[in-house]
């Protein structure tokens, strides 16, 4: 597994790349010294290209390939959220109608806490039905924060 670390306006975040394919873009609160170098890495090059352009307002999809790990379920939904479009928001409800599993909005909310390639796989645009925020790995700030990009 290969990594690095990127910083943005928006997010300073860990990517993380295993057998050419991204695994994990995980939000940190300070990227240490030692470890910012120059990327030599394919994957990760892209990764950061595109997570930057995105942080700029200049892409709206990602195209880096992607590693996804977890059960069947957190599968469907993690794939159900790559079909929600920049800018737009869906509940944990609608999320769970779409993936036929009209009960499990609460389910829905776990999935989107255990996805590891958040930004790229934009659990940010969930919210509850209320439209309240709901929960998020990067805190409520950088939540409030993409979603203030993408508006």
């Amino acid at each position: 597994m290969n990594s690095t670390y990127l910083k943005t306006d928006n997010f300073m975040v860990k990517i993380a790349e295993d057998n050419g394919k991204i695994c994990e873009v995980k939000f940190v609160s300070k990227i240490p010294p030692s470890l910012v170098k120059n990327i030599s890495n394919k994957i990760l090059k892209q990764a950061v290209k595109e997570l930057k352009e995105y942080s700029l307002g200049k892409r709206k999809k990602f195209d880096v390939p992607l590693d996804i790990n977890g059960t069947t379920f957190q599968k469907q939904v993690w794939n159900a959220l790559l079909k929600i479009p920049y800018g737009k928001t869906i509940s944990y409800m609608e999320v769970a109608t779409l993936i036929a599993r009209p009960k499990a909005a609460r389910a829905v909310g776990t999935a989107c806490g255990k996805n590891n390639i958040p930004i790229i796989i934009p659990c940010h645009r969930v919210l509850a039905t209320n439209n309240k925020l709901g929960g998020f790995s990067g805190g409520l700030n950088i939540k409030k924060q993409l979603l203030k990009l993408e508006d």
